[in-house]
């Protein structure tokens, strides 16, 4: 939510979509990974378990390596342009040559670090059941769970560390994309909203900002050469419906 506006996003790519469920996770776990009940703790571990999850499917480290370098390209392209800001560029491009060191100076495939720990191992088997991680299931879980909201936040931290180069890439990557193009208002008519996109231009992200005191959401579908965006009313009984009314919206079409 910003600027009194709440903000959908739709990624048009693969790594665009790893990347932002990650940024979600990251959030997740920095949030409650600082509060001091069980229950924060639990939240706090089960979203390392999903982003280990997701880092054991894919080479998230290779993409954002491949995703910095197409940065640093595109940069080398804009500073061949004339009345750019060549200090400030530069600043750019020394952050992207530090976070790509720092990528490859993380050791063995991103997460595996956690495998060391047995009680994140035994954590990790058991949260495909259902309630899996109750007391009777890891009374070691349960035990570590009781102690001081310091020494579950000191253990969180030791956790998190490894991963805090590919956090920062990450957020430093979809910061750059969500600034790369300027908002302009647009109306849904009946709900209802399509546009065309240049398939010779990388675009790599679809947002959508919408007045908070409205009562529809934006449901965003579409591909490499076109969107829809559909304004839904939602019901909390019935299955949801497009709005009949003519919505104002922010479109931003991230192209970098």
């Amino acid at each position: 939510m910003k600027n009194g506006l709440i903000v959908y996003e739709f990624p048009l790519n693969e790594r665009m979509r790893t990347f932002i469920r990650l940024e979600h996770l990251f959030t997740q776990i920095n949030y409650f990974a600082q509060g001091t009940a069980e229950w924060d703790s639990r939240v706090a571990v089960q979203a390392l378990l999903e982003a280990f999850t997701i880092f054991s499917r894919s080479d998230v480290r290779s993409e954002l390596l491949k995703e910095l370098e197409r940065h640093q390209k595109v940069l080398a392209r804009l500073a061949r342009s004339q009345g750019i800001d060549r200090e400030k560029l530069q600043v750019i491009v020394d952050k992207i040559d530090f976070l790509s060191q720092r990528l490859r100076e993380v050791n063995g495939k991103l997460g595996v670090q956690l495998l060391d720990c047995g009680l994140f191992k035994s954590v990790l088997q058991r949260s495909a059941i259902p309630g899996g991680t109750c007391c009777f299931d890891l009374p070691g879980y349960h035990f570590w769970l009781q102690q001081p909201a310091a020494h579950r936040q000191q253990d969180l931290s030791l956790w998190l560390e490894p991963l805090i180069p590919v956090e920062e890439s990450i957020a430093f990557v979809l910061d750059t994309i969500r600034k790369s193009a300027v908002p302009t208002q647009e109306y849904a008519q009946a709900g209802f909203f399509q546009q065309n996109l240049d398939r010779s231009l990388p675009f790599q992200m679809i947002r959508v900002g919408l007045e908070r005191n409205l009562p529809y959401y934006a449901e965003i579908s579409g591909g490499k050469h076109r969107f829809t965006v559909r304004f839904m009313e939602l019901e909390f009984f019935e299955k949801p419906k497009q709005t009949s009314t003519d919505v104002p919206f922010q479109l931003t079409c991230c192209l970098f």
